[in-house]
């Protein structure tokens, strides 16, 4: 996998990995990772919290979840 950043970003992350004392491509590597586990972190909570509601009988019925789905994919 390849990412492509102007000058200016490059200029940035190199400082931020200066003032870290990493690599460029390690500095850039932990944040991509840390922001795919926390996107992983939030969805699973997403799904618990959504177990949660259906164990408690808290439905959304499917005319709503429809009418959420075609607003959602509309320009």
């Amino acid at each position: 996998m390849e990412i492509h950043f102007t000058p200016e970003q490059e200029a940035q992350l190199s400082e931020a990995a200066l003032l870290s004392g990493k690599a460029t491509e390690q500095l850039v590597r932990d944040a991509a990772l840390r922001f795919a586990q926390d996107q992983e972190a939030e969805f699973l909570a997403a799904v618990e919290e959504g177990i949660a509601d259906a164990d408690a009988g808290n439905f959304v019925d499917h005319e709503a979840v429809w009418a959420k789905v075609q607003k959602a994919l509309k320009p």
